[in-house]
């Protein structure tokens, strides 16, 4: 049994007999039905994990995650979420993986966490839950700066990434079951995918997978594979992303953000359609 709060040193990474680690998907036996016809087969699954994070030996949250990329995450996670506000403050990441889910152990400079320990959060999240934790309104709806530059996109490269979208879902195309986030440059296409059961995960992996490469926010968009929420917009904001389209619908409360910050937020982008819902400037024939 771990001493309590303390970061495990030189543990395996499965600890329970014959346990293996977590796997992003897996192969279930079914029963598939068709008509009054059936047959027995294999289906790719989708997991989810619950994923515990720790700063500085102490527990703040668990998520529901795919258990992928999850040094992505970690970093995504900890700046969208206003926990560290440069990256090179998230020093350390240690993935354990339990029977149970998997545990994340980070550190954080000491007056970054005397300011998340002022935050009461609730220790568990459903799958991707995006205010799901915060103990007040004023916790939960931040508001990022506004963004004095951004991308200029010209309609046919949406549309080319869109189209091309398909291609880079790996898992989803093996699951059909996650959501997917797509970083992509005008000139040259799409440049990065993440997947993950809930659709802020994903986005948070990929922008912490764009924060480790040093990415230019200011060169590129933000494609999603689910509806514009308001932590959506948030996430991106927060990092200095001006411009993300989206596959469903926006709601009210992502719009007055987008509005507010000068962001570009498109929504029910498929094929050659889209509606544009806030700073339509960016986009150009």
């Amino acid at each position: 049994m771990l001493p309590e709060h303390e970061i495990p040193n030189n543990l395996p990474l499965s600890w329970a007999a014959g346990f293996e680690r977590w796997t992003a998907s897996n192969e279930y036996l079914v029963e598939r039905w068709q008509g009054d016809a059936k047959q027995q087969g294999k289906d790719a699954v989708i997991e989810e994990a619950p994923v515990a994070l720790f700063y500085n030996n102490q527990p703040h949250v668990v998520m529901l995650a795919t258990p992928l990329d999850l040094e992505d995450f970690a970093l995504g996670f900890s700046l969208t979420e206003g926990i560290i506000d440069f990256p090179q403050e998230l020093s350390f990441v240690e993935a354990y993986h339990r029977e149970e889910g998997i545990e994340l152990w980070m550190r954080i400079p000491p007056e970054r966490f005397d300011r998340l320990a002022h935050k009461e959060r609730n220790l568990t999240g459903r799958t991707g839950c995006g205010l799901c934790g915060a103990a007040t309104i004023a916790q939960a709806v931040r508001h990022p700066a506004p963004l004095s530059k951004g991308v200029t996109v010209p309609v046919q490269a949406l549309r080319q990434a869109l189209q091309n979208l398909g291609e880079h879902q790996s898992l989803n195309n093996r699951t059909g079951a996650v959501h997917g986030a797509a970083w992509v440059v005008p000139t040259t296409g799409i440049q990065t995918v993440r997947e993950d059961v809930g659709r802020h995960n994903a986005l948070d992996k990929l922008i912490g997978a764009l924060v480790k490469s040093g990415v230019d926010f200011d060169q590129g968009f933000a494609i999603v594979t689910s509806r514009a929420s308001f932590e959506m917009v948030q996430k991106c904001a927060s990092v200095g992303i001006s411009f993300m389209a989206a596959i469903s619908a926006p709601t009210g409360l992502a719009i007055r953000l987008a509005e507010e910050t000068g962001f570009t937020l498109l929504g029910f982008a498929r094929g050659d359609r889209h509606t544009v819902y806030a700073n339509p400037q960016r986009l150009v024939l």
